[in-house]
């Protein structure tokens, strides 16, 4: 049963929608984190972003502090247009400041750095010479990296023990091809080993899809403790359930981790807290069951004592992604369960324990923001050590108490900062600098504005590089995906290229957004395109009234449910000269048993055969008829998240409605593309088909690049 701790003495946070500021009566307050800014350099020495620009931002995620908290292991990912393809390398710096180090070598993709509890080592992740992936381990003082496992399927994900003698893998089942394959490895001559040929699909469960895996099997995703002194590997969960985000406890003699192991898994998003002895021998049968909550719980992480595992929790199976995600703790023998953040109404995630136990970390989804919070074990006031108006993705501790974390901003890709224990945050990495100083970004401007209905709604405002008030300018509608999501304080690629191309972008975070309070979220439950229709609409409204958009000169396109929201949109309005849909659906029902939502489906609609009414009413497809505005359609041919078959439905309606429109779908991408050509053709095409529609400029379709390209 769960008890609410509510936070003592103080009131529910109250954030004035007009300055976007704390009130002194909230349980939210800012410290000290003021973030260095570049050089300075002239305007008249920069120039506007392109398209090519995203190819030169490098990505930099996952910053592990060490335990002693002198050094941040992170990673860069690159994607090149030359060998059309990404690549994630592991670099170092000091949390004294200076000159970044690679760890791992450019021709050699590798991820996941963690830190030995020494800090002598550093493991990572990395598939080399065309194997699966594996752990390697490198000296921090130097030297090259040594191959710690061999297993024969790809490691998922690890975790040092307390005492840096063991690991406990995260590994997926083998297929029976990795099988074979294992039984001759070693052989000498290719010609004479077995040679994989296709199986197939035997499909026996309900939720049978997942977009970038495709069909699912009942190979699962089990833990296994391995021992790094004699390489031996012992399994210690098992069954016909997937183990995932395991955690050691302080002690080395128990580990924590998430799994649904419900009656019927597929049917249900009840993800429970468990724990296993690091020692099990009988493949993890013996259980002790940490959390009884019916939604979804995750992020288990031990305290210093080893008494307490916190973790996240939503609260109601039928809101699942409606639900704020809670901060609760529990006895790690299991019992009462305690919530510490109710009054907060946000989401949170990445829980992790001060290292003197007495308050616990965790990211917060709060006003078009992501900043780090802390709360007392025991409920109570909540501190944001790092907050404004900024995106903090990711972030580890030291046990010295320092915070190594992965921050970006508007005008800022991501970059590594560290919070000393007793000091003001400071950026250490500085890898898109040179790159950032030569560009003249758009402004970013946090708005707030009244829907039809009078509620308040928020959302960003990009502005041209050289945008002159008093002038209109050509805009672009962009609602985002999820439909829970949002727009952040955060470095937005696509929008800055439209407005270096000349446009005003807006970024409404309707109803359904998160950030806002879950009834916020909840209220375009089942009920799409209805009040979050009206929220992207007052937007424009808001842009026009201000002297910004030109009403005359209008364009909506986006992303997944940002695809979907364009949909609707074009369905209900005749105002925007051009659209482009990008992975949204049309005909819901097409979509019943063809992607990977059967469970979401179910919960919020009803069975399509019990339900159909409703199906039919949010559907975009039975107002096909309203549709006039050109669109550009957009999919990919892998992607089982948004099937293209919604693409392709759209496509031929409109192609026979004569509504100018193009269908263009990129062979092997899944929901979120991957290969740098494809996302370059598909920015390409995006500002053609806005340049010529809302501008009049140019011809709707660029020229197609050849096949081949010259040496």
């Amino acid at each position: 049963m769960k008890v609410i701790i509510p936070l003592l003495a103080v009131a529910l946070a109250a954030i004035s929608p007009s300055t976007n500021r704390i009130r002194k009566a909230s349980l939210l307050h800012y410290g000290p984190t003021p973030i260095s800014a570049r050089a300075s350099v002239p305007d008249s020495a920069k120039r506007n972003l392109t398209i090519d620009d995203y190819f030169r931002i490098k990505a930099v995620t996952d910053p592990q502090i060490s335990p002693d908290g002198k050094w941040v292991a992170y990673v860069v990912t690159t994607a090149s247009l030359k060998d059309d393809k990404n690549d994630d390398r592991v670099w170092m710096i000091s949390s004294d400041s200076g000159e970044a180090i690679p760890l791992t070598a450019d021709d050699e993709s590798s991820s996941h750095p963690r830190w030995s509890p020494d800090g002598k080592y550093l493991a990572f992740l990395s598939a080399r010479d065309g194997g699966k992936k594996q752990i390697w381990l490198l000296n921090r003082q130097g030297g090259e990296a040594e191959q710690l496992t061999r297993t024969i399927q790809d490691v998922d994900d690890f975790v040092w023990s307390p005492t840096g003698d063991r690991l406990v893998l995260v590994l997926q089942d083998p297929t029976p091809d990795e099988t074979v394959a294992a039984k001759y490895k070693g052989e000498q001559d290719d010609d004479d080993k077995p040679k994989p040929k296709p199986r197939p699909w035997v499909i026996d469960r309900l939720h049978f899809k997942e977009d970038e895996i495709g069909y699912l099997d009942r190979r699962r995703m089990h833990l296994y403790v391995f021992s790094i002194a004699d390489r031996k590997l012992t399994q210690i969960t098992s069954s016909d359930y997937d183990d995932t985000a395991a955690a050691w406890s302080p002690d080395g003699r128990s580990i924590a981790f998430v799994s649904n192991r419900s009656a019927h898994p597929d049917r249900n998003f009840n993800d429970e807290i468990w724990v296993v002895a690091a020692g099990n021998t009988n493949e993890g049968k013996d259980l002790v069951r940490i959390t009884t909550n019916p939604g979804t719980d995750g992020a288990p992480a031990w305290s210093p004592d080893g008494k307490w595992i916190a973790f996240t929790s939503q609260f109601d199976p039928k809101l699942f992604q409606y639900a704020t995600f809670q901060l609760g703790i529990a006895p790690a023998t299991g019992g009462e369960e305690k919530v510490l953040t109710l009054a907060l109404d946000r989401n949170v995630s990445s829980p992790l324990f001060s290292r003197d136990g007495k308050s616990i970390y965790f990211i917060a989804d709060d006003d078009g923001t992501q900043n780090l919070l802390s709360v007392p074990v025991s409920g109570g006031q909540i501190t944001r050590p790092i907050g404004g108006r900024l995106m903090l993705d990711a972030y580890s501790v030291s046990a010295n108490g320092s915070i190594a974390a992965q921050i970006g901003a508007t005008d800022r890709p991501d970059e590594v900062y560290i919070l000393p224990a007793n000091g003001a945050l400071r950026r250490l990495t500085i890898t898109n600098d040179a790159l950032m100083s030569q560009i003249q970004l758009a402004s970013v401007d946090y708005v707030h504005f009244k829907s039809k209905d009078g509620t308040t709604i928020a959302g960003y405002i990009v502005k041209p590089p050289d945008y002159q008030p008093g002038h209109r300018y050509p805009t672009i509608l962009q609602p985002h995906g999820g439909p829970v999501w949002a727009y952040y304080a955060e470095f937005n690629f696509q929008p800055q290229l439209y407005a270096a191309s000349g446009y005003v972008v807006l970024l409404p975070n309707p109803r359904g957004s998160s950030g806002y309070g879950q009834n916020f979220c909840k209220a375009i439950y089942a009920d799409w395109g209805d009040k979050d229709y009206q929220d992207d609409m007052a937007m424009v409204d808001y842009a026009v009234a201000q002297g910004i958009a030109d009403p005359e000169k209008l364009g909506v396109g986006g992303h997944s449910y940002g695809a979907i929201s364009t949909n609707f949109i074009i369905a209900q309005t005749t105002r925007f000269k051009a659209a482009i849909s990008d992975a949204g659906e049309f005909l819901y029902i097409t979509n019943w048993g063809h992607d990977q939502y059967v469970r979401e489906w179910e919960i919020e609609l009803g069975l399509p055969w019990e339900n159909r009414a409703l199906w039919e009413k949010l559907s975009p497809f039975n107002r096909v008829t309203k549709i006039a505005t050109p669109t550009l359609i957009v999919g990919g041919d892998a992607d089982a998240n948004v099937p293209v078959i919604n693409g392709e439905q759209m496509y031929e309606s409109l192609k026979w409605l004569g509504v100018p429109t193009l269908l263009v779908v990129y062979p092997g991408e899944y929901h979120e593309f991957r290969r740098p050509s494809f996302i370059k053709d598909r920015w390409e095409r995006n500002l053609a088909w806005f340049n010529h529609y809302v501008k009049g400029e140019g011809p709707a379709i660029p020229p197609s690049p050849p096949a081949i390209a010259p040496e």
